[in-house]
């Protein structure tokens, strides 16, 4: 659960969450918050900026020369579609989708009339879409993405020899948040490398102290480790899948529950 030491155990009263604050009333924050008395806020540390056409026209690559394409979140779904609005692109009937997860092929639906045996969708991570991009060898892949993402789909298709095109549709950066400059939480949890590159770039002389830190998947791990910050929480683990589940295994010994 943790690689904090026990004196890294102090009660926890606020937690700042590094994403958007969740709709449903009934996520599983607001249950913890209820249910431990916590104050949870929510603040997202990216923000993302999409290519202008021009800066995308630099990049020469033709979209309809490709015979499939791979979307790996909603941001990539709307910023490829602003692209093909822009250069008055259509989606030949013909082209096949990958979509990592079901929620991201639904939202596809938002931009195109969908066909099933045009659409092959995995469980939730990239590794899911191997199989198909295997028995697809032949098809002419392109992979609109931010210019900060994960290596596993390039990695792949470059050891399989699978002909793909990244093409940079948009831009992470760090948000603002020079208005939490005097504003302090007992946890911060993170869930992308990213996040923890905002906090150093909005706060360069940040001291942890007695601030826990919470991390999201291995990289999200690394990168605070990276930065000489005490990880204190990490998630999944066999025993909390989730970054709430655990959350809460970190605040049941720290408030002695």
């Amino acid at each position: 659960m943790s690689t904090a030491s026990k004196d890294r155990f102090k009660p926890v009263k606020s937690i700042l969450v590094s994403q958007p604050k969740p709709s449903d009333v009934n996520s599983p924050y607001v249950q913890l918050a209820e249910k431990y008395k916590l104050k949870i806020d929510f603040r997202q540390f990216i923000k993302v900026e999409p290519v202008p056409p021009k800066e995308f026209r630099k990049q020469k690559i033709d979209i309809l020369k490709h015979t499939a394409i791979i979307f790996t979140s909603r941001n990539a779904i709307d910023h490829f579609f602003a692209i093909c609005k822009d250069f008055k692109i259509e989606m030949p009937a013909e082209m096949k989708y990958f979509c990592i997860s079901d929620q991201t092929a639904h939202y596809l639906q938002k931009y195109i009339v969908i066909r099933k045996r045009k659409l092959f969708v995995g469980q939730k991570t990239a590794q899911d879409l191997f199989d198909y991009f295997k028995k697809h060898k032949n098809e002419k892949y392109l992979f609109p993405c931010s210019d900060i993402r994960k290596d596993d789909i390039p990695e792949f298709m470059e050891k399989q020899g699978i002909s793909y095109t990244e093409a940079i549709i948009y831009h992470t950066v760090a948000a603002d948040l020079s208005d939490l400059a005097d504003v302090k939480y007992d946890i911060l949890a993170f869930f992308s490398p990213s996040g923890i590159k905002s906090l150093k770039q909005n706060f360069p002389d940040f001291v942890q102290g007695k601030t826990r830190i919470a991390a999201f998947g291995p990289t999200t791990s690394q990168a605070v480790r990276d930065m000489g910050l005490i990880l204190d929480i990490e998630a999944p683990m066999p025993n909390a899948p989730s970054m709430t589940g655990a959350l809460e295994l970190y605040i049941k010994k720290a408030n002695n529950l």
